[in-house]
């Protein structure tokens, strides 16, 4: 049976059937879309699920990639600390090898320091067949300068003419004076004369000063006052004391000059059967050193009129109780229009000292690049100057350890100093130049040779000075330069300026060769004593005067010398007055030098004793 004849006739209950039929399918779609809503919630769910899943799935793979960023840029960090490492190291070993290495010239090798341009060769650098600045056709070599022609002169010299001579006759025997051939005495056609130096030991003498007394006689006899009269002594250094001034000058001489220390020169009195205590020719010195205290004071404020002033500072060892603390000795040296070397002591190496010292002073001043000038050039009226050798030093120490870079620096700077040897050798040839036109001479060549070198180590320590290791010899030899550019370069625009601050440091051997022997100085009133006495050794020995001599006329006369006339005693004015004096005929030997001008001779005629030391 079909449907549709299953289906009832009545229209009641076909329309039941629809009615039915309708809410079923009503109640389906419902269902379908709770369904279709659920499933859409279900869908929405799972979106979400799956987005929150691929954003932590993401979030976990940025996490994965700082980590990773991070793990990289520490191991970048590692491998940077271990290369800065490695430099630091091999800097370190460079360093102290060339420590090693300078300590070992130090007590072993040479002192100089020699370069060979032939040098250069090695690191595939062609050398200059000419020295800087010079040009095809240039006039011939100039003739050798006077310290050079001594410097080549060789075998046995000619002996001074002040030494006194002894004559010692050789005569034949009288049985040799006969005739071999007839016997008749022969007669003296000549004499043939040789000679042969000798030396007479250093010798004591007593001086006996004898004071005559005067009295009246006829008012002694009318009982009156006889007038008693004295004659005056000749003033001594130390009022009623054992020493003459000749003593006192040969001890300072030995102690200062010679640097022997007192104990040593006890030991030599007893081999001549005086003993002198050390403690009593201490007691010399301090006393002596107060009493040249003005001269001392009088040359330093010449030298503080100079226009250039060169200074450099040693140690000096001062004993204490447990351990020798560090004092220092600073030189100060004058132009040639100021020609004094000045000493001072000072218990430390605090800027107060050269502060205080160059204060007033207005100029150049060279030295070493110690910051405690720094303040002085801060003031603006003080001009710095730089030392090339110091400059050229650093260098050269790093040879060991940088020698490509070391013999390129110093064939350069070689050639700054050609041109200094050049302006000597011209000026040599004009001796009748003023000071001015020796000048003006060095003025030029530095101008046409000298800055065009300036310019090229410039160029080559900027450079070089990026390619080196940090903390290397080399770098600190480069940024030793950079940092002190401008200074080494001022002396390029005069002529009056030199070229280093060797005059300075020589000055100071006086010091370090004593250092050797007498090792420390007992306290610090006795190092600025000794600063004195080496003040006026030193600039004796500038203007070639014999220290000794020198202090032995100062101590004679200075007692009595009003502080007005100490101009007299300063070295340049007593070689002139000694020369003047020998061109007259008064005096043959610095130990019969002229008393001052306006010195009141004593009453009795002055007593002249050779000194005490050879």
């Amino acid at each position: 049976m079909s449907i549709v004849e299953q289906l009832p006739t009545e229209p009641q209950a076909l329309m039941e059937i629809i009615l039915r039929q309708r809410a079923e399918l009503n109640q389906r779609e419902s269902a379908l879309e709770l369904c279709d809503l659920h499933i859409e919630k279900i869908q929405q769910e799972a979106a979400a699920a799956v987005a929150q899943r691929e954003a932590a799935i993401a979030e976990r793979e940025r996490q994965i990639a700082e980590a990773r960023g991070k793990l990289a840029e520490k191991e970048q960090a590692i491998e940077q600390i271990k290369r800065e490492a490695a430099d630091q190291m091999e800097a370190l070993r460079l360093k102290h090898q060339a420590e090693v290495y300078a300590l070992l010239r130090r007590f072993y090798g040479p002192r100089n320091e020699r370069f060979d341009p032939a040098q250069l060769v090695l690191f595939g650098q062609l050398v200059a067949a000419e020295p800087a600045g010079a040009a095809a056709g240039q006039a011939p070599p100039a003739p050798k300068t006077r310290a050079e022609r001594r410097r080549d002169k060789h075998g046995r010299q000619k002996l001074p003419s002040q030494l006194e001579r002894v004559a010692v006759p050789c005569d034949l025997s009288d049985d040799k004076k006969a005739c071999p051939c007839c016997g008749k005495a022969r007669r003296c056609i000549g004499k043939v004369i040789s000679e042969v130096l000798e030396f007479f030991p250093a010798c004591f003498k007593v001086l006996e000063i004898i004071q005559h007394k005067y009295a009246c006689g006829d008012c002694e006899a009318e009982g009156l006052n006889p007038q008693i009269e004295l004659a005056p002594k000749p003033p001594q250094p130390i009022e009623k004391g054992l020493p003459g001034p000749g003593l006192i000058a040969y001890v300072v001489t030995s102690k200062c000059a010679d640097h022997l220390p007192l104990y040593r020169l006890e030991q030599i009195f007893e081999r001549h059967g005086v003993h002198i205590a050390d403690s009593t020719m201490c007691g010399w010195i301090e006393n002596c050193a107060e009493l040249v205290a003005p001269l001392v004071l009088l040359m330093k404020q010449r030298a503080k009129r100079s226009k250039v002033l060169k200074t450099d500072e040693t140690r000096v060892p001062v004993q204490e109780k447990k351990q020798c603390k560090k004092g220092r000795i600073w030189a100060y040296l004058g132009d040639p229009c100021n020609p004094y070397i000045i000493f001072e002591y000072t218990p430390d190496r605090t800027n107060q000292w050269p502060v205080a010292w160059l204060e007033g002073f207005g100029g150049f001043l060279q030295a070493d690049a110690y910051s405690g000038y720094d303040a002085i050039y801060r003031a603006g009226t003080v001009i710095e100057v730089a030392c090339w050798a110091h400059a050229r030093r650093k260098h050269f120490d790093a040879k060991d350890t940088d020698a490509r870079r070391s013999a390129e620096m110093l064939e350069m700077v070689r050639q700054l100093y050609a041109v200094e040897d050049e302006a000597k050798k011209q000026i040599a040839m004009l001796p009748g130049a003023t000071q001015e036109q020796k000048d003006e001479i060095r003025r030029r060549l530095r101008q046409s040779q000298s800055v065009p070198v300036l310019n090229k180590i410039k160029q080559w320590l900027d450079k070089e000075g990026q390619l080196v290791l940090p903390r290397s010899p080399m770098a600190e030899a480069i940024n030793y330069m950079l940092n002190q550019w401008q200074a080494l370069c001022v002396y390029a625009e005069h002529g009056f300026l030199d070229i280093d601050n060797n005059g300075s440091e020589r000055a100071l051997k006086l010091i370090a060769i004593g250092r050797r022997n007498w090792l420390f100085v007992g306290n610090d009133e006795f190092g600025k004593h000794y600063a004195r006495f080496y003040s006026l050794i030193a600039s004796a020995k500038l203007h070639g005067l014999d220290p000794q001599e020198y202090l032995r006329h100062v101590l004679t006369h200075i007692a009595q010398t009003p502080l007005s006339e100490l101009e007299q005693f300063l070295p340049d004015v007593y070689k002139a007055r000694l020369k003047a004096a020998k061109a007259a005929g008064k005096v043959t030997s610095p130990a019969d030098a002229p008393p001052p001008a306006n010195s009141s001779p004593p009453a009795t005629a002055p007593v002249s004793v050779p000194g005490p030391g050879p």
